[in-house]
Parts: structure tokens; sequence; C-alpha cells
């Protein structure tokens, strides 16, 4: 039961930390924020998917998934670094 809070709780920080960093965009227009804001809406989406893995099918393993979600989360992110080293 407390896993299944945590879990909530790690999508629920990962939208929001996206969501601020969304706002933090609009309202700077600096590239970097995009991708970071990006990069946690990605990663939301594979907290939810380890959510959805350990405690609604436990029997069903998606770690292969939740880590190519996690890869390209950290690839948007590096991408956006590289980007806008120049």
């Amino acid at each position: 039961m407390i896993a299944a809070v945590v879990y909530l709780l790690c999508i629920v920080t990962s939208l929001l930390c996206s969501f601020l960093l969304w706002r933090a965009y609009r309202q700077n227009r600096l590239p970097l924020l995009r991708w970071s804001a990006l990069c946690f809406a990605i990663l939301a989406l594979a907290n939810a998917l380890l959510f959805v893995d350990l405690i609604i099918f436990p029997q069903i393993d998606l770690l292969a998934l939740r880590s190519v979600v996690t890869l390209c989360a950290l690839l948007v992110l590096l991408y956006g670094l590289v980007l806008e080293s120049n």
C-alpha cells in the first residue's frame, strides 16, 4: 500500500516539475527549459509505467518498456544540453 502511494507521488512530482519548467519556458523562452520540461513529462510516463508494472499488473514484466521510456527521457535532455551548448 505504501509503495503504491510512493509511486503515485513520484508521478505527481514529475508532472509538477514538468509543468513548472514549461511555465518558466513560456515566460523566459530559454530552450533548455523546454527540453527539461519534456524530459520530466517523459519521466512521469516512466513512473506511470512503474506503477502499472508493479501495482496493477505485477504478473506482467514491463522492465524493458520502462527502461526504454526512461532512456528516451534522458536522451531528450542530453540532446537539449548538446543542442543548446552551441
